[in-house]
C-alpha cells in the first residue's frame, strides 16, 4: 500500500483489513469499472443513519422537524466536501487524465461522493461500530459545538416548505388592515391555505413581520394534534 493511503488511514483513524475496499472508495467513475458509485450510496445511507442518532441523542427535547433540518445542513455536499478536504482527499482519488486535467480532484461533488464511498467501504470492512465511530470522528466536534438555532428557518420558509413536502400549493398573504399614522403604522396580514381551507391572522409594526407572524400562527394550526 502506498504512503499516500498509509496516511489517510491514520487520518480516519482506521485501518483496513481489505485494502481493495479503500482503493474503490477512491476511485471515480471516469477511471474505471470498479468504481465508488455503489459505496458512494452505502455511505449515504450510513452517514444518513449515524448522524440521525447522534442528533437524536444530542437535541432530547428537539422534534423531527428541528432535526431533519440540522442533519440536512450536516449531510450536504458542502460539509461533505469540507470534511474531504480536512482528509486531504485530492491528494488521493484515482481520476481519468481528462478528469484529472480539468480540476475533478477538487471538485466539491466528487470530493462529497467520495467521502459518502469511504464511509461505506469502513462498513463493509469494519461494520457498524467502525462507521458509526468514523462519522462521529469526522462530524462529532460540529454537532457538539451546534445549536438548533443555528439552522432554524423563518415562518414563511417553513410554512412554505413543509407545504411543498405534501405537494401543496404555497400560502398566499393579504393585507387586511392597517392601524395608525403612516410613521408608526401596524399591519394586520391574513396567511392562508384554500386547499386546506386554513387561515390565521398575524401583526407587525412592518408588512414583513406581520406575515411571518401569520405564517407562525398557520403552523401552529398545521402541527396541532387533531382533536379528539
Amino acid at each position: 500500500m502506498s504512503a499516500a493511503l498509509e496516511a489517510l488511514q491514520q487520518r480516519l483513524g482506521y485501518r483496513f483489513q481489505q485494502a481493495s475496499l479503500l482503493a474503490r472508495a477512491l476511485t471515480h467513475r471516469s477511471h474505471g469499472a470498479d468504481h465508488n458509485e455503489r459505496l458512494e450510496f452505502l455511505g449515504d445511507a450510513v452517514l444518513n443513519l449515524t448522524i440521525s442518532r447522534l442528533l437524536y441523542d444530542r437535541f432530547s427535547g428537539s422534534d423531527e422537524g428541528d432535526l431533519t433540518r440540522v442533519r440536512a445542513h450536516l449531510v450536504r455536499e458542502e460539509s461533505l466536501h469540507r470534511v474531504a478536504l480536512a482528509l486531504r482527499l485530492p491528494e488521493v482519488l484515482k481520476l481519468s487524465e481528462g478528469e484529472a486535467r480539468g480540476g475533478g480532484a477538487q471538485r466539491p461533488s466528487i470530493l462529497a461522493d467520495a467521502t459518502e464511498a469511504l464511509l461505506g467501504a469502513v462498513y463493509l470492512d469494519g461494520g457498524d461500530a467502525a462507521a458509526h465511530a468514523l462519522v462521529k470522528q469526522l462530524f462529532g466536534e460540529l454537532i457538539d459545538t451546534t445549536t438548533i438555532d443555528n439552522w432554524r428557518k423563518d415562518a414563511k420558509t417553513e410554512l412554505q416548505e413543509l407545504l411543498q413536502g405534501k405537494r401543496l400549493p404555497v400560502p398566499s398573504y393579504r393585507i387586511v388592515a392597517t392601524h395608525g399614522q403612516a410613521h408608526a403604522q401596524t399591519f394586520d396580514v391574513e396567511a392562508a391555505v384554500p386547499a386546506l381551507q386554513l387561515s390565521s391572522m398575524g401583526s407587525g409594526r412592518s408588512r414583513r413581520a406581520a406575515e411571518q407572524e401569520a405564517a407562525r400562527q398557520l403552523l401552529d394550526k398545521l402541527r396541532a394534534p387533531p382533536a379528539r
